[in-house]
């Protein structure tokens, strides 16, 4: 009998980890969003994300808004647990992150009124990872935002590592504000202080 190739035996726990919690997804659609956050702050690789940013949080994951979005409503989904590559997440974070992204996109789909959407894991320096913590982006996308479809990925790989075009990143208060109104989807009261 020949033996399992890795691919294999990380997809086998993969699913088996997925099928856990598709299992009781009724109860993670449920409480998943039901958290109180307020006073709360959640490291973000070299970074500390406050509260007020942190629209949506599961048991292993959090969805929160970007300094320096590309498109309007351009958002981030990370696991709780700082881990630099996604290769090195467990198969229940893999899970949870991705029925994170799953449920999040449709908000922000709908929210911002785009016809479609980018999502992206830039997992590495090489692949354009500035954050060593694994995340996705979500970017809602209408016809027309990029001259080029495919421009949006030169963007994201450039969006955190030039000024904005007013010199200056976006402020607390202007990210804790979309943050808020992302929310009110999700029922998760965030700290507005």
């Amino acid at each position: 009998m020949p033996t399992e190739n890795l691919y294999i035996i990380r997809l086998k726990r993969l699913l088996r980890g997925t099928a856990k919690l598709l299992a009781g997804r009724s109860d993670w659609k449920r409480s998943s969003h039901l958290v109180e956050m307020a006073g709360s702050s959640f490291r973000f690789g070299q970074h500390v994300l406050q509260s007020s940013c942190v629209f949506f949080k599961s048991r292993l994951s959090i969805g929160f808004v970007n300094r320096k979005p590309v498109v309007p409503g351009h958002v981030l989904v990370s696991p709780l647990r700082v881990v630099e590559r996604f290769g090195e997440l467990s198969s229940e974070e893999v899970a949870d992150l991705f029925m994170a992204t799953q449920t999040i996109s449709g908000v922000v789909e709908k929210h911002f009124q785009s016809t479609s959407l980018t999502i992206a894991i830039q997992d590495g320096p090489e692949a354009g990872q500035t954050v060593k913590h694994v995340h996705v982006h979500i970017l809602p996308r209408k016809s027309g935002d990029f001259p080029q479809n495919d421009e949006v990925y030169e963007a994201l790989d450039k969006h955190d590592k030039e000024v904005g075009e007013d010199g200056k990143w976006r402020t607390e208060e202007e990210m804790a504000a979309e943050a808020s109104v992302l929310a009110r989807y999700f029922n998760c009261q965030v700290d507005s202080s």
